[in-house]
């Protein structure tokens, strides 16, 4: 019988690819259902950035954008560096009409990567 993790019967094997079929989901347009999986893969393992930025952006894919924002903004105390993060959370901000927090995080991922998308987004010629 194998070793489990907890009394769930879980083993961080099945973490590995609930987030893997997570990951498929969100690419399939079913951010729900991704949601869900991940949220067992974080209740085991609360310290994984990955799946909680991947849940963030299911959560924005879901336009539960309270719930985006509070992932993404989890995710960027543990790495102020995730240019990616930035610019999620910066979206999010733009989706919920706050233009002004938008635009700094924006500014933040433009500045950690020089990505043209992250660049035209953060508007720095005007």
């Amino acid at each position: 019988m194998p070793e489990t993790s907890g009394w769930n019967g879980r083993t961080p094997e099945t973490d590995v690819i609930d987030y893997r079929a997570a990951e498929q989901l969100l690419a399939a347009r079913d951010p729900r259902g991704a949601v869900k999986l991940l949220d067992q893969v974080i209740a085991a393992h609360p310290e994984n950035t990955a799946a909680r930025l991947l849940r963030a952006r299911a959560f924005f894919a879901a336009a539960q954008l309270r719930s985006a924002e509070l992932e993404f903004s989890l995710v960027l105390e543990r790495e102020p560096d995730n240019a990616f993060a930035h610019f999620a959370l910066a979206r999010t901000y733009e989706r919920q009409s706050r233009p002004e927090r938008a635009q700094r995080h924006f500014r933040l991922a433009a500045a950690l990567d020089p990505n043209p998308e992250y660049l035209k987004a953060a508007r720095f010629d005007s």
